[in-house]
């Protein structure tokens, strides 16, 4: 079974501050992420462990579900406590919550505008 959150428990943890990995291609994640999410492509995730607390939870992040599903498997089965975000940035963007684009993270503050479906393409 995954582990998932909804959308708005996701909007939640991410306003107090979640720790939030995006396993999107780099191309996918330039174009529109949710702001504050680090870049850890599925493919390269074993690279990134060391960089992830097992102390608090970790938010994973797709375009719709599928990646993120994989990866929280993985990742619990590893000892972290990781939910996949149902819907993944392809919803969080349907519902004009605020995303960034580039490879930086960004910054998760209000003042981030909601990326257009240009800017995600």
């Amino acid at each position: 079974m995954v582990h998932e959150i909804g959308q708005q428990r996701f909007a939640e943890a991410h306003a107090a501050g979640a720790l939030v990995v995006d396993v999107r291609n780099r191309g996918e994640y330039r174009a529109g992420h949710v702001p504050g999410a680090r870049s850890a492509p599925l493919p390269t995730l074993p690279l990134a462990l060391a960089e992830l607390p097992k102390d608090r939870p970790v938010h994973v992040i797709c375009q719709s579900g599928g990646r993120s599903a994989q990866a929280t498997s993985l990742l619990r089965a590893l000892g972290y406590d990781a939910h996949s975000v149902s819907g993944g940035t392809a919803a969080w963007i349907a519902a004009d919550r605020p995303a960034v684009t580039g490879d930086e993270p960004g910054t998760p503050d209000a003042s981030t505008a909601p990326a257009t479906s240009e800017e995600t393409r």
